[in-house]
């Protein structure tokens, strides 16, 4: 028996931008704890040898767009869950299905990292590369399962609101990564280490050890608790039906990474230091879009109560409530980047001519992360409201027009040319999904009562 959805009880906006910040402060910090572990991992590899690193590399260039097509397709899950997060009778059927959706995913992910040794011998990767590759693809590959089946469990926690398990289960991981990485790669007292298979174990011990975190919070939440939650058999129109949200979203995040692909090659052709700085500078903007991501997972339990009762008023007001808290996010960020900026510098690299670019790069660095940070809180709007369709649709052709203009501007030389390209492409994309988000949010309003 369903519960009828009752209005939310505070006037649209009210406190919104509070409870944004309360719930994706924890999501945020996970995700940065995650990137600090993919830093050490490269470290720790690169004092082992070249050879390993080059591998590791390699093997990193599929397992990345993988692991982030299968959370892409995971957080399809997330509004299912918020709009049931007081009914556990609806609400466990959609945590069972996410997980056979989480294997599946997985599967896929998995089946494409394994085949990391074969792709690199299509692609012309020298066979010394290739053979210090070892069993790490079967490795990473078993990683991609279990993290998709542990982000089966995160989305679910996400769509209910509870972004503190979520933080306990990356930061346990990430832990573990850090502390198998320093010990197993190259070893400890008088263990020698395994070498590049050491980072491989570290890493899917990560995985499960985070998946198994998260997977024990689910038993946390009042709406669950006592509740089985094994799988069961699969249910094809379930699945179907969160793979319609979540799949467009995991083809938007293969766009973006095509094309960044894309920018990257033209950046290096314009010359070694561009490409240098071109690097330096996507990963600084990386670190306030990722704010923008932790955002915008914030907003879809917000946005449930409103869904609801479809109040258009109030799913928009906490859009724009996540929207201030970009704006906010981002700018802090800036301001802290502009003010360290040679500290900041000098970490990624000590080379002057790097440096001097990446200062001239440096307005347009922000500007490009604020126009991204803001489309992404208008797509995970349309998330909320279960239509990712339209943002697949706009990243297609917005970022498919960056594809085609990347390489005749790489040719002037410029790198500034190619990231004024970048800005546009984001600017026109925060109109369409701010636009899409109207749109189709509109169309959700009660119809009035009919006059008697």
């Amino acid at each position: 028996m369903t519960r009828e959805a009752a209005p939310p009880t505070d006037a649209p906006g009210r406190g919104m931008v509070g409870r944004t910040v309360t719930t994706a402060l924890p999501l945020y910090l996970t995700m940065l704890a995650s990137t600090v572990g993919g830093l050490v991992d490269t470290a720790v590899l690169g004092r082992h040898a070249t050879a390993s690193l080059a591998a590791f590399a390699l093997t990193m260039a599929v397992y990345v767009p993988a692991t982030a097509t299968v959370a892409g397709t995971m957080r399809g899950v997330m509004p299912f869950v918020a709009a049931h997060d007081d009914d556990p009778d609806a609400l466990v059927p959609v945590v069972r299905d996410s997980m056979w959706l989480g294997i599946i995913t997985g599967l896929l992910g998995a089946l494409a990292v394994g085949a990391v040794p074969l792709i690199g011998l299509v692609t012309g990767v020298p066979r010394q590369t290739l053979s210090e590759l070892g069993l790490l693809p079967l490795l990473m590959a078993a990683s991609v399962l279990v993290a998709a089946v542990g982000n089966s469990a995160t989305s679910t926690l996400v769509g209910l609101g509870h972004s503190k398990l979520v933080m306990r289960a990356g930061t346990t991981g990430t832990a573990a990564a850090v502390v198998l990485s320093l010990t197993l790669v190259n070893g400890i007292g008088s263990f020698d280490g395994f070498g590049l298979v050491g980072a491989g174990i570290a890493m899917l011990a990560s995985s499960l050890i985070s998946a198994s975190v998260a997977h024990w919070g689910l038993r946390r939440p009042a709406v669950l608790a006592g509740r089985s939650l094994n799988p069961g058999r699969p249910h094809a129109r379930a699945l179907i039906r969160l793979a319609g949200v979540g799949v467009p979203l995991a083809a938007t995040v293969l766009i973006k990474f095509a094309v960044l692909g894309v920018l990257a090659i033209a950046a290096a052709r314009v010359g070694t230091v561009n490409a240098a700085a071109h690097s330096i500078a996507v990963s600084m903007a990386s670190l306030m879009f990722t704010a923008a991501v932790a955002i915008g997972q914030a907003i879809i339990p917000l946005m449930a109560p409103y869904l609801k009762a479809k109040d258009v008023r109030g799913l928009r007001a906490a859009v724009r409530a996540g929207v201030k808290t970009a704006l906010g996010a981002v700018v802090l960020l800036g301001v802290a980047l502009a003010v360290l900026r040679v500290p900041v510098l000098s970490f990624f690299t000590h080379d002057p001519d790097v440096r001097h670019a990446l200062l001239t790069l440096l307005p347009l660095v922000l500007l490009v992360a604020l126009t991204d940070a803001l489309q992404a809180v208008f797509g995970f709007g349309l998330v909320a409201i279960r239509n990712t369709v339209p943002s697949l649709l706009a990243f297609a052709v917005c970022y498919g027009l960056l594809a085609l203009a990347a390489v005749p501007l790489s040719a002037l030389g410029d790198l500034t040319a190619l990231w004024l390209a970048l800005l546009t492409a984001n600017t026109l994309l925060v109109v369409a999904q701010a636009g899409f988000f109207h749109q189709r949010s509109g169309r959700l309003a009660a119809p009035l009562p009919r006059s008697v």
